[in-house]
């Protein structure tokens, strides 16, 4: 078993916690805990997973597992007892949280208020479900705690008078939120007033709870959850300074201090929590997701559920104290998914390899190795989790459910219960397609999305199984789905101009792709993610002047575009600026840890700066995170080869690619004089690798040679040699690709060409000038049989993309051909070479009228 590293550790979630808004704060001495905590401690954005639901996201934080595994989808759950829905309660969770491991363990564990978490689990512990601090009645009036509310139930008869209701709170509580409070009065001002009460009384009873079982119980793990923040951003976050355009003066003035005071109020329910948990604890301090403060903050919200999530920013923070972690320092990379996986670290058990999460081992002072199991669900022992048949009263929730709909969160569901329900699981299905695009399953998500889409064709829906269809390649599809997209009431032009950019690149019309982002731009300037998708297309053309200036205008917007940063690491490369490489690689890095084309940039930078070690470093981090990138391997076989003198870790990395990376097959293919020679020197000049025995020397048909490989042409009766050509080009004639092997993955530029002036040329090339005019009919349609099989072979080959090149426009507008070429292959080509190696004189069979149907 690892060693313990924590005696005690306290966790506590600030629901929608934002540095944007804490980092001012702290500057100006407001939070003074927090800041303490920063300064001793370490601290990091925490990314949040999709879609960026509180209930998805704290149930995926309890236990180191995305939805799809956890099992809470939503906000709500069908009641199918009493035909309704109702909020999402602890029995929708299928794995165990952290408290539940640590049961199992003999480690007392206390949790309040976590989402969602009623009914309590009966636990090695305390638990206070998220019904606790809900107000049913008016001041005055019963307020019976809601069974299943508190375990054990020795604890419910204190923690009940612990709870605060909204009218117990008095100006003295108001003032610091709204110094005005006194001076104004008004029915404008009536509502704000009301929520700030409700919203206080709420996180006073939480942290009432808290500090009680604190003081009066034994405990190693303790968490406690606040939705406060959340609720304070999403009713006054529009009045947060500086003053927007369109907010009334007057309620500004009023209420431009809450968010910050709500802040501030935490701080103050910190400093009370540190001090009861003592010395030797370990406080975590993190939220689930940001909350836009500035100029991101959209104007209006769409009106669907869970609309008020467009309000929140994709990163989290995150802080931690305690002996054995490093002080002052950050940590990147760290995502909810890792919370748990620290957890246990820390506590000195394993990880289940079924968790989606890592353990954040770069915060500890001391080297740690973590042990894992493959999963703590088959580990028997008393966990607290609830029998699967247990029973729920679904009035216990309609309180909660309440406070849901006047959030935003949640439609009413009115009369039609069943209308209601048919929402709510479909509802529920698009969540799970959005948790498995971000695992990246797009096939599992578009079956939900297609089926969902088909019986309710809302814009969102349809854009998600675009997203997939995109991922997948699948163009057919995707032209349909736009098609179908584009008549749904909503539907954004600017968003559809970006949708049919995407498309076009899909079908590497690189230039096309350009013309109509550019459209895009005039509409819709303020996309950060426009800019930077115009940016890559630069990029890729090789007009880096132009790409610096579209990532640059994506990080005027928003400077935490992490593939915006990028973006400018991979021009400032071409341009031979690699500190500012550098920089911005790092800049990607510090934003997203798991981006592995930024560790690749950093890599480059550093070995151009001769930072041999650490260029060495990155290229690792790029291997660990895509294993198959063979390009990151062989940097590494030269630098330790020739710069560090290991030459033993370079012939790891040889030994890897020769055993595990099935290097893709670039080919080249059409009928013979279609322009296969042209295009292999294109790809030549361009900077691509050929596999060539150049047996055939140039001749007066072929004066730049035909860029042969002499065993291509015994295909027919031995292919074994095709993995010779793995990150390489080769030329095969089209009727021999039915020959190819099924384990490598292919590209395939296939040359079109027209069938009568490639007939021309071929007797031409045979000594049949006399014949050269004329048409073979029979010979044209033999050829034509063979083009339409090897197309037809290339399309169910599922391991295979396809490019058709016309060789006419290979003479005509060799720009855009080498462009889409780059693009198709994913590679950085050199592109005005491959422009001058395309000879417009050698096209000397041109048909001038057309005596044959095109191919």
């Amino acid at each position: 078993m690892s060693t313990r590293k924590a005696k005690k550790v306290l966790l506590i979630g600030w629901d929608a916690a934002d540095w944007k808004v804490i980092n001012p704060l702290m500057d100006q001495g407001l939070m003074p805990t927090l800041e303490g905590l920063v300064n001793n401690g370490v601290i990091g954005n925490l990314a949040t997973l999709d879609p960026p639901l509180s209930p998805i996201l704290w149930s995926s934080i309890a236990t180191g597992k995305l939805g799809d595994k956890h099992g809470v989808l939503g906000f709500v759950e069908p009641d199918t007892k009493n035909m309704n829905i109702r909020p999402v309660q602890s029995t929708s969770r299928k794995v165990k949280a952290i408290w539940n491991i640590l049961s199992q363990k003999g480690i007392k564990s206390n949790v309040v208020g976590w989402w969602p978490s009623h009914p309590a689990e009966k636990i090695n512990g305390v638990m206070v479900s998220n019904f606790y601090q809900q107000a049913k009645d008016h001041y005055g009036k019963p307020w019976p705690m809601q069974q299943g509310t508190v375990h054990p139930a020795e604890f419910e008869e204190a923690l009940a008078e612990m709870r605060i209701h909204s009218a117990e709170i008095t100006s003295a509580h108001l003032l610091p939120f709204v110094p005005n409070a006194l001076k104004e009065s008004g029915d404008q001002y009536s509502k704000g007033l009301s929520s700030i009460t409700k919203i206080l009384s709420h996180a006073a009873s939480i942290h009432n709870a808290a500090t009680y079982i604190m003081r009066n119980s034994e405990w190693e793990f303790m968490a406690v959850y606040h939705d406060a923040i959340d609720h304070f951003c999403h009713a006054f976050m529009k009045y947060h300074p500086p003053m927007r355009k369109g907010i009334p003066e007057k309620q500004y003035e009023m209420f431009k201090d809450v968010v910050s005071s709500a802040y501030r109020y935490h701080d103050m329910m910190l400093e009370r929590m540190i001090r009861l948990a003592g010395e030797d604890t370990t406080v975590i301090v993190m939220s689930d997701h940001g909350f836009h403060s500035d100029h991101l903050r959209p104007n209006r919200l769409p009106k669907e559920p869970a609309g008020p999530a467009y309000e929140h920013s994709p990163f989290g923070i995150l802080c931690m104290k305690g002996e054995g972690i490093i002080k002052d320092e950050r940590v990147y990379g760290a995502t909810l998914l890792d919370i748990t996986p620290t957890l246990l670290t820390m506590f000195g058990l394993p990880i289940g390899r079924d968790m989606d999460g890592k353990p954040l081992v770069q915060i500890f002072t001391e080297k740690t190795e973590p042990e894992y199991i493959d999963s703590w669900e088959d580990v028997p022992g008393e966990h607290g989790m609830h029998p699967e048949d247990m029973q729920e009263d679904p009035w216990a929730a309609q309180e909660a459910m309440n406070q849901l709909i006047a959030l935003g969160y949640v439609e009413n569901p009115g009369e039609d219960k069943q209308k209601a329900m048919d929402n709510n699981i479909r509802e529920s299905s698009y969540y799970l397609s959005r948790i498995l695009i971000y695992r990246k399953s797009y096939e599992k998500a578009a079956e939900i999305l297609e089926k969902i889409f088909a019986e309710d064709p809302q814009l969102r829906y349809g854009l998600s199984l675009i997203t997939c269809y995109q991922s997948l390649r699948k163009v057919p599809e995707f032209r349909a789905a736009l098609e179908k997209v584009k008549e749904v009431k909503g539907a954004e032009i600017a968003k559809m101009d970006i949708m049919e950019a995407d498309l076009l690149l899909l079908e590497y019309k690189t230039r096309k792709a350009l013309d109509v982002l550019k459209i895009a731009e005039e509409k819709a300037a303020h996309m950060p993610s426009l800019h930077i998708q115009i940016g890559k297309i630069y990029l890729r053309i090789q007009q880096f002047d132009d790409a610096q200036r579209s990532f640059m205008r994506a990080l005027e917007i928003d400077s935490q575009e992490a593939s915006a940063h990028d973006g400018l690491a991979a021009v400032y490369l071409h341009k031979g600026m690699y500190e500012e490489a550098a920089e911005e690689a790092l800049n990607t890095i510090g934003l997203q840890y798991y981006y592995p084309l930024a560790h690749y940039h950093l890599g480059e930078a550093l070995m151009k700066l001769e930072n041999y070690d650490q260029s060495a470093q990155a290229f690792e981090v790029c291997c660990n995170l895509t294993p198959g990138n063979r390009k990151a391997h062989q940097w590494l076989i030269q630098l330790y080869d020739e710069k560090l003198n290991q030459p033993e870790k370079a012939e790891e990395h040889r030994q890897f690619i020769s055993e595990k990376i099935l290097g893709t097959i670039t080919i080249v293919t059409g009928l013979p004089r279609t322009g296969t020679s042209m295009m292999m020197q294109m790809l030549d000049a361009g900077g691509v690798e050929i596999l060539t025995d150049k047996i055939r020397t140039p001749d007066d048909n072929n004066p730049k040679g035909y860029y042969e490989y002499e065993k291509t042409k015994k295909m027919m009766t031995d292919s074994k040699w095709i993995g010779e050509a793995q990150g390489k080009a080769v030329k095969i004639i089209a009727p021999l690709l039915f020959n190819l092997s099924p384990k490598y993955e292919y590209k395939i530029i296939f040359m079109r060409r027209d069938m009568a002036e490639v007939l021309r040329s071929q007797q031409i090339m045979l000594g049949k000038k006399s014949q050269a005019d004329a048409y073979p009919i029979v010979l044209a349609e033999a050829f034509k049989k063979h083009i339409e099989k090897a197309e037809a072979l290339i399309s169910r080959m599922p391991n295979t993309e396809v490019l058709y090149v016309d060789f006419t426009s290979s003479i005509d507008n060799p720009r855009d051909v080498a462009e889409s070429i780059s693009e198709f292959l994913g590679e950085d080509l050199d592109i005005d070479k491959m422009i001058k190696a395309v000879d417009e004189k050698l096209y000397r069979n041109k048909i001038k009228t057309e005596t044959a149907p095109q191919q």
